[in-house]
């Protein structure tokens, strides 16, 4: 009969704590399993920051820069009227969701711009966001609508 008398952990459930720093003869003494000396022996984060080359000037810092990025550009997904032709069918409509439903768009996050590059022969209602006066073009002509959304 178990009570709380007679009660024992399994065997091999539990572990003596690794006492380091207790000396040479406990098998972990000196460094204590902190591997070397130093900078990287110490508690808390072993290097300043990324990059950080031990105060030597830092390789970003050295690198010539060239040119301007503005902060203020927009990036679009972009979709050509090739993909357009072979994923949809006469008289469909595109939209953001069925371009992400159909793979040609990978998420949401960036607006979506159509481009002219291949040919349609289908009459498609396209909406996104931006279209190149070409791609609009080509729609208009093979009888769809491109619709700025």
């Amino acid at each position: 009969m178990l009570t709380l008398t007679n009660m024992r952990k399994s065997p091999g459930s539990t572990h003596r704590r690794k006492r380091i720093g207790r000396g040479k003869g406990s098998g972990h003494g000196n460094e204590s399993t902190r591997g070397g000396k130093g900078q990287t022996a110490r508690s808390g984060k072993p290097h300043p920051y990324l990059g950080f080359e031990g105060g030597q000037m830092r390789l970003v810092r050295i690198m010539p820069k060239r040119g301007f990025v503005s902060p203020h550009r927009i990036t679009y997904s972009e979709v050509n009227l090739s993909e357009l032709e072979f994923r949809f069918d006469a008289g469909a409509t595109v939209t953001p969701e069925s371009l992400f439903e159909t793979g040609l768009i990978k998420n949401f996050s960036k607006p979506i711009k159509i481009l002219a590059r291949g040919e349609i022969t289908k009459a498609l209602n396209v909406q996104a966001h931006r279209f190149s006066e070409s791609a609009r073009a080509k729609i208009e002509k093979a009888g769809g609508k491109a619709e700025v959304i």
